[in-house]
Parts: C-alpha cells; sequence; structure tokens
C-alpha cells in the first residue's frame, strides 16, 4: 500500500478522505494547522511541510480557505513535493472555476494551474458545492425574520461523503488529468432549496428571493457553477437534512 498525505485532512471533505484510504489500508498522514502529528500552516511552509512530505508517494490536496492564501499554499506544498520526488498530486476544485469571477473561484482556477504546471503528475477533479455549504449559507441568513437569498440562481448540491468516495478512488489509481466534473442529482432554485431547509428545521421563516447585482451574479444566473451533464451524485438535499441530528441551530 502507498503513502498518501492529505491536506485539511481534518475538514469536511479531508477527514471523510482520510477514513477512507485508511479503510482500504494506506498509511495516510493527515496536515493540517491543528493535526496531531503533522501540524503544518502551508501558506508559511517550513521544514514541518518536509517532514510531512518526505517518504510520500500520494498527496491529496484538499486544503483550502475563503479568506485567502491558497495559491501561496499550493506553491508551497509543490515546492515540497518535488524535494521529495511525490509521484501523484490529486486536488479538489469547483465547477465553474473558470467561468465565474469570485475571488475565491479565481484562487482555486490559479491552484489548478499551478499544479498542472509543477512536473508531478496530477488528478484534478471538480464538484459542485457541498451540501453542507448551503446549510451553512442558510443557517446565517435565516438569523433574519425573511430569509433572503439570491433570485434567479439555481443550485445543484453534491452529498461531500461521495465526493470523498471518489477523491478516495482517484489517489489510488494512476494520475489522470482533469477528470470528469462531479454534479449532485437535482438542479433546483436557491429559493426551493431554502424552503425546504425552513421546513426541515422547523423555523418559521418566509423566504424570498431578492436581485443582485454584477458579473458574478449574472455568471451565476446564467448557471456556469452547474453541471446537470454530470448529475452523478445519489444523495438529495432533503436526505441530507433528514439525517442531521442537529435540525434545529
Amino acid at each position: 500500500m502507498t503513502t498518501i498525505l492529505v491536506t485539511g485532512g481534518t475538514g469536511t471533505l479531508g477527514r471523510l478522505v482520510t477514513e477512507r484510504l485508511r479503510a482500504d489500508g494506506h498509511e495516510v498522514r493527515v496536515l493540517s494547522r491543528h493535526s496531531e502529528s503533522y501540524a503544518v500552516d502551508l501558506r508559511a511552509g517550513g521544514p514541518a511541510l518536509d517532514r510531512a512530505v518526505a517518504g510520500v508517494d500520494t498527496i491529496v490536496h484538499c486544503a483550502t480557505t475563503q479568506t485567502g492564501g491558497d495559491r501561496k499554499a499550493a506553491t508551497h506544498l509543490i515546492t515540497a513535493a518535488r524535494r521529495a520526488g511525490v509521484s501523484h498530486l490529486v486536488y479538489i476544485s469547483i465547477v465553474g472555476v473558470d467561468r465565474i469571477p469570485l475571488g475565491y473561484y479565481k484562487s482555486k482556477l490559479a491552484v489548478e494551474h499551478l499544479i498542472e504546471d509543477s512536473g508531478i503528475p496530477w488528478t484534478i477533479l471538480r464538484a459542485t458545492q457541498f451540501h453542507d455549504l448551503l446549510v451553512q449559507l442558510f443557517e446565517k441568513l435565516a438569523k433574519l425574520p425573511v430569509l433572503l437569498v439570491p433570485s434567479g440562481v439555481q443550485d445543484q448540491p453534491i452529498e461531500v461523503s461521495e465526493v470523498a468516495d471518489r477523491m478516495a478512488e482517484l489517489a489510488t489509481r494512476e494520475p489522470a488529468g482533469r477528470v470528469q466534473d462531479m454534479g449532485g442529482p437535482e438542479t433546483r432554485s436557491f429559493e426551493d432549496f431554502a424552503r425546504e431547509y425552513v421546513r426541515a428545521t422547523g423555523r418559521k421563516r418566509r423566504v424570498m428571493g431578492v436581485p443582485l447585482f454584477g458579473e458574478t451574479y449574472g455568471a451565476f444566473r446564467k448557471g456556469h457553477h452547474l453541471t446537470p451533464e454530470h448529475a452523478v451524485g445519489k444523495g438529495p438535499f432533503g436526505d441530507f437534512l433528514n439525517s442531521r441530528s442537529d435540525k434545529r441551530l
């Protein structure tokens, strides 16, 4: 079995990827800022990163932050991976990073390019947003008497465990370049998903779509973050809501 390093291995996706790889008998190192064995801030790099990467065959790069620093983190990781002779770098990206001018998406696309130009054999998977992200968004918006969401925007959320299964599979195969996107099983409006969240959590909230402005909003309205032709996910949003033990927050 191979030695695999999972960056962001304590996060929503990375934790599940780690579990699946270990269940298959692989030696897995978990790298994150709060990891017990490999506590590393990728944005800083340094000797701790070199120690984490030494002797690793494959890196699954799940670490990310919406507060900035993904490009710097990827640069440090790639540099350390080259020194260590890593033979495969697997990266999780987002559907639409090349078509939506959102700052975070631009960073994810820049990381894709860094990996493609790294000289290390690579695999990149783009997925639609996880169910968890929708819930986090609705939890914040539901603090107001009226739950306001962008009008005219659809979404195609996917169950994170399904993406973890695919990432673990890709990590144990030969580098494949850009693989087929993964999208959730249903494409519906934000208002529809929000109403389902309200019903499942028992909140007394009216859901209202509001128009926004700008190039980014226009790109989302055009559905550039969707991949209906790759609706491979099986778990719908309603099942995810019903499985949560903390339905009312």
